[in-house]
Order: structure tokens, then C-alpha cells, then sequence
């Protein structure tokens, strides 16, 4: 067949023959029927069916159609009758299907088009399909919907048959007015493009019914005047307007429009990068070469100058030309090599292996180019065997095309910046675009690498080898691991590559599997050294991934990428390549005592948790994991686990523990209990964090959770009397304090009391044990008072308390209100007793009034002078003993002076009966209100002062 014909030219300006617009027309046809050819030879059978019918599927509203919705869904193709394909087509879906006349109608469809890589070289078996439906522009916004949700249901037909559909429904008006309604995703650019989009459909679209482009009777170097042209061929009649569908020019492409290609084909390169490769560089081609005009004009030119050859003509072609006439005026041969990479796995067919290339026209049209390029046998062999490509060579090509997006993106970012132009691209789109790809390719710490982002069939392999660094000997003893393949001697290491190396098994473990190196069918090999990993132990670790982190992920959604990254699935690890008790195993000593808790096994109360590494999945689909092997080790992660969770209550992470050794399923319960307890009191009904004070008891020792605000923190305290003083400091707000269900087990009263606090209320809390009390206050914001004292009766035990919490309360009343009318809050008062095997708090009613000891008041005032600790001056009754009188002798005066009025033997103490402090007990600030437990501590360290003083109070003090 003739494939060169004679150039075509319009004059405008001495005027246009018919017969020659018709020729031209004639002739596009001419290529869009060889490419359409080429589309059926590269479909199967059924497949043919699906593009066979589509225009009558849209032409027609027929209930046995694929896609049928309801009998008002607009239909009919402006000037489309089915062919005898279309018509076979439907009765084999059909039997009883006949095509009858609906009548004179306007059609609501103006044309049907096939755009992209159909009909090229760029078209592969994997390569979906894009159509165009163009309604007519009065369409109403109801019958708009319905066709979108009928384009829906064509494509889930086509994917039945084997066939990638999109059918993208808009009006050409709205085209040429930029108004088509498009977000970013796994098709659409959204707004990121629309001068660059014409460009790619006009020298890509295959016309499969309805009006012809306007574009085409436009001489390209005519196509500044577009619309001038095209009014004067319309309005002299030259053809008629309802023939043809306008999309509008395509003038040299705004720079605005750069950016926003950009970053979408980065976006798209992510899951596709050889495809995005080609045009991400033809964009900056564009972008740096503007002098050359679009692609598509040059294949307009190219048509109007005779040229027929649908080889001249392929959309695939013309694109690698113009990158290798730029990168070879540029003198990169680097990226050129790597566009000439990316084309041809783009293109699919592995030349090495002819008995796989069954179509016969991309076959000889690929052998030509890489014959030119002076590609030898060995270099489309390594090519082809991609399957067996290994981790080293795809991370190779890897950060070559990484380097490659990021440099072309830098340089669109930096014309448009240098331009002070405005990103043709939404705010919304350009954020969600960043956060793809920040997702996919920023390293930060403990990330894991994904390596293969379709460069590769698979990565698997068949032997992996674990190798200690301990294991190969030498001098200095080394903790890090070496990933080998095929490795069962160690003494073979010494020549053979190292695939990873990493201070952490787990890492390693980790980035195999989520990298597709490690299957379960993959054998297993350990050089455990100075560690005690097994391979049972790598395998249940393994086992533990597979349910918890399916592989490979699939790219983040629209509706993850549009909201911050938040933890989706925890994996904790405990104790990998550690014998938790080795220091017991090496003495030979065993479970003494029935301390069962894992965080304070045995008598010696050894906390089994050596180490952590945590692996956690975002919604963003990224992969981390943190290595805990030093310091509070099982706190530090909890804190984070907590901090995590705190950023999306409703949502918490999936939590999930694995332990392997002695006793790592009672190890992994006991964390797994933890972290949920822990998560269940600060996060309870979904909301939070909670202000609450979680206490845990460790390896002898005591850890205290509380956040501020949404951050969490802890404190560690080495001893009991540390965790009371600790749990007396005043609060902002109310806090309880919850004990973990291991916490102080030895103490069942104090438990007891923790459970029976309450807001906004003062609690007074006694256990009797024979001459002995302890006491507990807890205040309004739940803080805790604890003491012991000698107990001779509930009157003398309670009552001065009693009296001195009171009078607190009273003046902290009078304070706040002048109103009395409520009445004067009291002290709650509860005795701890022993009901059925449980320490409870029984409440018991006592006033200070009801059990008086009469005696004599002993009130403090407290003095902040100046950046001076608080002093107090002291008042017996009447009797006044001031610092500024008395100085540093004043709490000596104030026992003598009680002894004095003593009679002679009577050992019982002194009691305050009110305190008060200065606003500015805490220099720093002025406190309005100052909380009960501060006046509780200041009693207590001056009846404890006051008592030993007496103690030591001359024997001959007169009597009273």
C-alpha cells in the first residue's frame, strides 16, 4: 500500500476547496483506520468484542446491553450506524438482539474516541485502554451522572473479558473552557494538565464513531489562528459544524502547566515508572526546548506533508525521537541510554526470545530501533531476564530513575519559580501529589526502603543466609548482621557479595520480605555467632509478618493521602536473637517464687524484656521500624505506641506481639496486655488522651505514663517511697491514679484506694493493722497523700484530720462564694476492710465536729520571703510565735511552750489544725487556689518536726 501521499496545503487567504478539506479528512481516516487495525492485532477475541460493541452500547439504551441502567439514560452517537461487527457483536451477547430505528432524536453522545498507547509501540498486553464519550454540552446534570455510572458498568464488562477500560465522560465545550470535572487519581490528573493532555490526544486518539476533530482541517501552521480558521470553515460553509467536534488548539504549551505535569507523572512513575519516565522528560523537554512546538503539531505537519506510514506515524516513536534529537543536543548519553531503557520495557516485547514476539509489526518495528541504538545479543538478554534479576542491579536501576524523576521535578519546580508563574495544578492536588511522593521515595529513619517499584517481575530468592558478624572471626567482636545468598559455609563469605549488612537482624528479616526477596519458600540459613537466632525463630518471625503485613502493599488511596500519615498496624518483636534469661541460665538458676509477671519474673523480679523492634505500617503505606535495645526499652515504645495513637483516637493501630524462646508466648501476652490496658484507660470510648497517672511495676522498679496535652511521658522511680512522693505532687486537672494489673500486687489496700477515687472530691482512706493506721488522702485532682501513724481510737485518729480538712474546705469555700446556702463541703471519709478474699473502701460518715478533742489550736502561717525556702510563723492559741522573733528556734519555742501546758507524762503528739500558704509558694507564679495535698504536705512536715522537738523537750517543763 501506498504509505506516502501527495502533500496538501490550504490557503485561507485565497480561499479553500471542499474537495480538498474532504481529502484531508479522508486521509486522517486513512491513519486512524491503520491504527485501529493495529489495535485489533494486538487484542484477543474477546476483547475484539468489547471495542466492537462500545459505540453501540452508547448508541443505543438497550436493556440487553452491557451497562444498562434505565430507560431515561441519554444515548444515540451523533452520525453513527453499526457495522456488521457491532451488530454480531451484540446478538452473541444477545440472540434476540435486532437494531431498530428509535426514531428521529438528537443524539445526546457527540463522539467516541480511543486515546493513548493503543495502536503503538507503546501498547502491551498490560496496557489499559482510555476512551473519550463526549456528550453534547445542554446535556442536564442528571443525565451527565447517568452516563458516568453507565461508562462505570461498561468498564466492569470489559474487565470480565480480560479488558482495562476507562471511559472518561465530559462535554467538549467544558474541555475547551477547562471546566472537565477531574481529581488526581489512579487515572485522572485532575488539574495538573490540560494543554499537555490535548497535545497527548491529538497525536494519539484512534476516532471509533461520531464527529471527526475539528483539529484536523487546521494546518499546524495555521494553529496560532485557530479560531479564526475554524469560525471561517464553519461559518462560510466550507463544512458543516455538526460533522465535526471541536477541542480546541494546541498552542505552545503554557509554562504554568509544567509543574503540575511534573509532579503528576512523578506520581504516576511511582507504580509505572518506565511510562512516566518518558513523558516526565518530555514535559522538560517541552519545558526547555519550546522552540519545536508539541509532538502533536509535528504529527499534524506529517500528515498534511503525505506521510501515511503508521511506523513514521506511531505516537511511541515520534515521542523517542524528539527525546534522542534533545539529550543528544544536550550531550547526555546517560539519560539517553535510560530512555532508551524505558521504551523498551515499555514496549514489552523481549526481542531475544523471537518465539514470544507474535506481533509481527512491533516486533520489526522494535528491532529496527534497537538495531540503531547498536544493542547487542547480550544486552536485550540481561534485559529480557528481568525475572531474574537480583536486589543488587534492581536498586541500581532503581536510584537511576529516581535520580531522574528528582531531577526533572527540581527543574520544572525551578522554571516555574524563575518565571514567578502560578502551577496549573489545585492546592489540593499538588499536596496530595507531594504526599505520594514523599511516601514513596523521601528516606527517613527507620523507613524501609521499597526497592522495586515494578522494575522487576520478582525479587525472590531461593537461599538466604543470616550471618552474625561473630561468626566470621577476626579481632574486635562486631553486633552487626551480613544478608548473603546461597551462603551455607562461612568461609565462603570472604568472596561472596554481601546483599545488606544492618546492626539489626530484624531490619534485614524485614526489608527482605517487604522487598519480595523472603517467601515461605525461600530455605533459610543462620550464622548465629555470639547471638542465640535460629532458624525457627526467623520463620515464625516471617509467619508473624505474612498475617499481620501483607506484601506486596498496594499504593495509598486518594482519602489516606489527603489526610495526615497515621499508624495503621503495629508488629512488636520482642527479645529477636536474646535469651531473656541468660544471666539466670549461666548461674543454673530457675523460677524461685511464684512471680509469674514477665516484667518481674521470679523472686529476683527480672524483667524479660531485653529488647524491642517494632515494625509499623502507615496509612500513607509506609513500612518502619524502630529498634528498642537500650534503656526503659518496653517504655520508650509504649510511650511512642501511645504518642501514635493520640493523633486519631477513633482509629487505633492495630496492635499485635510476637516473642520466640523460653517463655515467649507468656512474654508476648504480658506486653500485648499491657499496651491494650494502657491504650483502654487513656483512650476509652475512642476519645483522649484521658488525664489519668499510669503506674507499672518492672524490674524492682516503678514507671509513671501521663501525657501533657496530646504528648505522653513517663517517669522512672527506683523505689516505693520515690512512686508516693512522686504520686503527692499537685495536679493542673484531675488525674487519676490507675495501677496496671501487675502493679504493687503485694499492696491490695492501696490498690483499693486508687480504685475508689473520685473527681472533685476529697477522700480521707484508713487501714487499721493493730497499734498501727495507714492513711491516705486523696485530693480533688487526685493526688495522694500517704502516712502511717500509731493508732489508739478512730476518734483520735480521724478527728484532727477531719478538722483540719474541713476548715480548709470552709475558707476555700468562703473564697469562691459569698453565698453559704449549699453548705460547707466535707471530707469523705472510707475504712479499708476485708470482704470476701478483696480489700474495699467502705464509707464511713465522721465530721471533725462530731468526735471534738478539745485541746489547743496550733495554726500555721506560711511567709515567702523573697527567693527564701517557707517559713512558717506559729500560733498556740493565743500565744504567737513568729520566724521573725524566733528565727531558726522557732519550732524548738513552740514544743517547749507545749510542754509546758502538758501534764507531766503524756506522750501523745501535737496535731495542726490549719495551715495556710502564700499565693506565691511557687515563686514562679501566683497560685489563686493551691491544692489540698500542698497543705497536707506542709502539715505533715511541721507535726513531724513539731513531735520530734517534743520528743526532745526538757522533762522538768512546768505542768499544766
Amino acid at each position: 500500500m501506498t504509505v506516502h501521499a501527495i502533500p496538501i496545503t490550504l490557503d485561507f487567504e485565497e480561499g479553500i476547496d471542499r474537495k480538498t478539506l474532504r481529502r484531508l479528512r479522508e486521509r486522517f481516516c486513512l491513519v486512524n483506520e491503520a491504527r485501529w487495525g493495529r489495535v485489533r492485532s494486538s487484542l484477543s477475541w474477546r476483547q475484539h468484542s468489547v471495542l466492537d460493541l462500545l459505540p453501540l452500547v452508547f448508541h443505543l439504551n438497550h436493556p440487553a446491553l452491557p451497562g444498562y441502567l434505565d430507560h431515561d439514560c441519554p444515548f444515540g452517537v451523533c452520525r453513527y450506524t453499526p457495522g456488521p461487527d457491532a451488530i454480531s457483536a451484540a446478538q452473541r451477547i444477545a440472540r434476540s438482539f435486532s437494531l431498530r430505528d428509535s426514531g428521529k432524536r438528537q443524539p445526546d453522545i457527540e463522539a467516541l474516541f480511543l486515546m493513548g498507547s493503543p495502536g503503538s509501540l507503546g501498547h502491551s498486553v498490560a496496557s489499559d485502554l482510555d476512551v473519550w464519550l463526549c456528550h453534547r454540552p445542554d446535556l442536564s446534570e442528571r443525565g451527565v451522572r447517568c452516563l458516568e455510572r453507565k461508562a462505570s458498568r461498561v468498564s466492569d464488562w470489559a474487565a470480565m473479558l480480560g479488558l482495562e477500560l476507562h471511559v472518561f465522560v465530559f462535554a467538549a465545550t467544558d474541555w475547551r473552557r477547562g471546566r472537565q470535572r477531574a481529581e488526581v487519581n489512579g487515572e485522572n490528573c485532575g488539574s495538573a494538565q490540560h494543554y499537555l493532555l490535548l497535545d497527548e490526544f491529538y497525536r494519539t486518539s484512534i476516532h471509533l464513531a461520531g464527529r471527526f476533530p475539528l483539529w484536523w482541517l487546521i494546518p499546524a501552521c495555521h494553529e496560532n489562528e485557530y479560531e479564526a480558521r475554524a469560525r471561517q470553515l464553519i461559518d462560510c460553509r466550507f463544512i458543516r459544524g455538526d460533522d465535526y467536534i471541536d477541542f480546541g488548539a494546541v498552542p505552545a504549551i503554557p509554562e504554568e502547566e509544567f509543574l503540575g505535569a511534573g509532579v503528576w507523572q512523578l506520581y504516576k512513575g511511582i507504580d509505572s515508572p518506565w511510562k512516566s519516565l518518558l513523558k516526565l522528560m518530555l514535559t522538560e523537554c517541552y519545558a526547555r526546548d519550546s522552540a519545536n512546538g508539541p509532538l502533536s503539531l509535528a504529527f499534524k505537519a506529517a500528515v498534511y506533508a503525505g506521510e501515511t506510514d503508521p511506523d513514521q506515524l506511531d505516537p511511541y516513536v515520534l515521542l523517542y525521537q524528539r527525546l534522542e534529537s534533545w539529550l543528544t543536543a544536550l550531550d547526555e548519553p546517560a539519560r539517553l541510554d535510560l530512555v532508551r531503557t524505558a521504551f523498551y520495557f515499555k514496549a514489552g516485547l523481549p526481542l531475544s526470545r523471537a518465539e514470544a514476539v507474535g506481533d509481527l509489526w512491533r516486533g520489526r518495528l522494535l528491532h529496527g530501533l534497537v538495531s540503531d541504538w547498536g544493542w547487542n545479543d547480550t544486552r536485550l538478554r540481561d534485559l529480557d531476564n528481568r525475572q531474574q534479576w537480583r536486589a543488587e542491579e534492581v536498586i541500581k536501576i532503581r536510584r537511576a530513575i529516581v535520580n531522574e524523576l528528582t531531577h526533572s521535578y527540581r527543574l520544572l519546580s525551578r522554571l516555574a519559580r524563575t518565571h514567578a508563574l502560578k502551577a496549573a495544578i489545585s492546592r489540593a492536588d499538588m499536596g496530595l501529589l507531594g504526599r505520594k511522593l514523599y511516601a514513596a521515595f523521601q528516606r527517613k529513619a527507620g523507613k524501609i526502603e521499597l526497592i522495586n517499584p515494578n522494575i522487576a517481575p520478582s525479587l525472590a530468592e531461593e537461599n538466604l543466609s543470616f550471618h552474625h558478624q561473630s561468626s566470621h572471626g577476626g579481632g574486635e567482636v562486631s553486633e552487626g548482621w551480613l544478608l548473603y545468598r546461597d551462603l551455607e559455609n562461612p568461609s565462603d563469605a570472604f568472596w561472596q557479595p554481601v546483599i545488606r549488612r544492618s546492626s539489626n537482624v530484624t531490619d534485614l528479616l524485614v526489608w527482605c520480605y517487604c522487598n519480595g526477596l523472603l517467601t515461605r519458600a525461600t530455605r533459610l540459613n543462620v550464622r548465629a555467632g555470639t547471638s542465640v537466632l535460629s532458624v525457627a525463630e526467623l520463620r515464625e518471625m516471617l509467619e508473624a509478618l505474612s498475617a499481620r503485613l501483607p506484601v506486596p502493599l498496594p499504593p495509598a488511596g486518594r482519602e489516606e493521602l489527603q489526610a495526615p500519615a497515621r499508624l495503621v498496624n503495629t508488629l512488636l518483636f520482642v527479645n529477636v536473637a536474646i535469651d531473656p534469661q541468660a544471666r539466670l541460665t549461666e548461674r543454673g538458676l530457675h523460677k524461685l517464687s511464684a512471680h509469674h509477671d514477665s516484667l518481674g519474673f521470679s523472686g529476683g523480679r527480672e524483667n524479660l524484656v531485653h529488647g524491642i523492634d517494632q515494625v509499623t505500617l502507615n496509612s500513607w503505606h509506609e513500612v518502619s521500624l524502630q529498634h528498642y535495645a537500650s534503656g526503659d526499652t518496653l517504655i520508650q515504645c509504649l510511650k511512642n505506641y501511645l504518642a501514635a495513637v493520640a493523633e486519631f483516637p477513633p482509629q487505633p493501630p492495630k496492635l499485635s506481639v510476637h516473642s520466640s524462646g523460653g517463655h515467649g508466648g507468656a512474654i508476648a501476652r504480658r506486653v500485648e496486655e499491657l499496651f491494650q490496658d494502657v491504650h483502654r484507660h487513656f483512650f476509652a470510648g475512642g476519645a483522649g488522651p484521658h488525664p489519668l497517672r499510669y503506674v507499672i511495676e518492672m524490674d524492682r522498679r516503678f514507671f509513671v505514663l501521663q501525657f501533657s496535652g496530646d504528648q505522653p511521658g513517663f517517669v522512672g522511680l527506683e523505689s516505693r517511697a520515690a512512686l508516693n512522693d512522686y504520686l503527692r505532687k499537685p495536679q493542673a486537672a484531675w488525674a487519676p491514679v490507675v495501677l496496671d494489673r501487675h502493679a504493687l500486687v503485694g499492696d491490695p489496700a492501696f490498690r483499693a484506694v486508687c480504685c475508689a477515687g473520685q473527681p472533685e472530691a476529697v477522700q480521707v482512706f484508713y487501714q487499721l493493722q493493730g497499734e498501727r493506721a495507714r492513711l491516705w488522702v486523696l485530693d480533688e485532682t487526685g493526688s495522694i497523700f500517704a502516712w502511717q501513724q500509731r493508732f489508739s481510737s478512730r476518734r483520735h485518729l480521724l478527728a484532727p484530720l477531719l478538722k483540719f480538712l474541713e476548715n480548709l474546705m470552709e475558707r476555700r469555700q468562703l473564697r469562691e462564694s459569698t453565698s453559704l446556702s449549699g453548705g460547707v463541703a466535707e471530707a469523705l471519709c472510707h475504712e479499708l476492710v476485708m470482704k470476701d478474699g478483696a480489700w474495699q473502701a467502705e464509707r464511713r460518715v465522721f465530721r471533725g465536729d462530731d468526735v471534738p478533742l478539745g485541746g489547743l489550736e496550733v495554726q500555721a502561717v506560711g511567709i515567702q520571703e523573697g527567693g527564701s525556702h517557707l517559713r512558717f510563723d506559729v500560733f498556740c492559741g493565743d500565744q504567737e510565735f513568729t520566724v521573725q522573733e524566733y528565727g531558726d528556734q522557732l519550732i524548738s519555742a513552740v514544743a517547749h511552750y507545749i510542754h509546758s501546758l502538758r501534764r507531766q507524762g503524756e506522750p501523745y503528739p501535737v496535731y495542726l489544725t490549719d495551715v495556710h500558704l502564700p499565693h506565691d509558694i511557687d515563686p514562679r507564679i501566683y497560685q489563686q487556689d493551691l491544692q489540698t495535698i500542698q497543705y497536707l504536705y506542709y502539715r505533715h512536715e511541721l507535726e513531724q518536726a513539731l513531735n520530734s522537738a517534743l520528743e526532745r523537750a526538757p522533762s522538768q517543763a512546768p505542768r499544766t
